[in-house]
């Protein structure tokens, strides 16, 4: 259990979560997803990181049952600097990053694959930001580089899915297969592209995020202080203990 790094293949690496049963990730989890990501991009050998999960799905988002365990705010600060050095992570590898992604992608499951570079799906991925069933905010920074504006609100406000397929219709899914074709497909697409000069993929992706209209990283920091908002009114502990229902 825990966060571990394979090489499959020269240029490749592999960083895999595996937190069962469902991959909401404790405040240590985050970190070490930050540090095996930004390790493997700052490998000079390394052209290409694909970032993948074990088990029923690839990531649930937060642990929950973590912050609800805590006394004061300690684990939510946790969880927020957690999540955002692993979205940082991410965005700021330096080299692509092709997240492959099975099951559900959930709240800082968006987070992770929005900052990616590449997505390749299996068919039973669905994605989506239950935040507001959670009593937390964030993450729509990265939903709206994966689907349209309006789609994007649509799916927020309501805390529905899309599926791979829909995704795919967007254009931010690269490829849809079965789940069992997902790891050869997920480093097919990591082998092309660390097949180009390590140097030059490097520059590729610094330019790339330099010409980003919108600074992930300062967006989803503002989102952050409503979700801490939202904790100190009273309202997110209020929508936990029902889970997005009525009292």
């Amino acid at each position: 259990m825990g966060v571990s790094t394979s090489a499959p293949h020269d240029g490749v690496r592999v960083v895999t979560a595996d937190f069962p049963p469902v991959n909401a990730l404790p405040v240590r989890g985050w970190h070490e997803l930050a540090e095996a990501v930004r390790d493997a991009g700052a490998d000079p050998g390394v052209r290409c990181v694909v970032l993948t999960a074990a088990g029923r799905g690839f990531n649930a988002g937060v642990d929950i049952k973590e912050i609800q365990r805590s006394a004061g705010h300690e684990a939510l600060i946790g969880a927020n600097r957690g999540c955002y050095e692993a979205f940082a992570a991410v965005y700021e590898c330096e080299v692509p990053v092709v997240a492959a992604v099975h099951g559900h992608c959930l709240g800082g499951g968006i987070g992770l694959v929005g900052n990616a570079d590449a997505i390749v799906a299996s068919e039973d991925a669905v994605f989506g930001l239950p935040e507001l069933d959670r009593g937390a905010l964030g993450a729509a920074t990265h939903l709206a580089r994966l689907v349209p504006q309006h789609l994007m609100r649509a799916l927020y406000y309501t805390s529905r899915t899309a599926t791979a397929r829909e995704l795919h219709h967007h254009g931010s899914v690269w490829q849809v297969v079965s789940r069992a074709e997902l790891p050869d497909a997920a480093l097919a697409l990591a082998r092309e592209i660390a097949a180009k000069d390590g140097a030059l993929i490097r520059l590729a992706k610094a330019a790339i995020n330099g010409i980003d209209p919108v600074d992930v990283r300062r967006s989803y920091r503002f989102e952050q202080g409503f979700t801490f908002e939202a904790n100190l009114s009273g309202a997110a502990d209020r929508v936990r203990s029902t889970f997005g229902g009525e009292e």
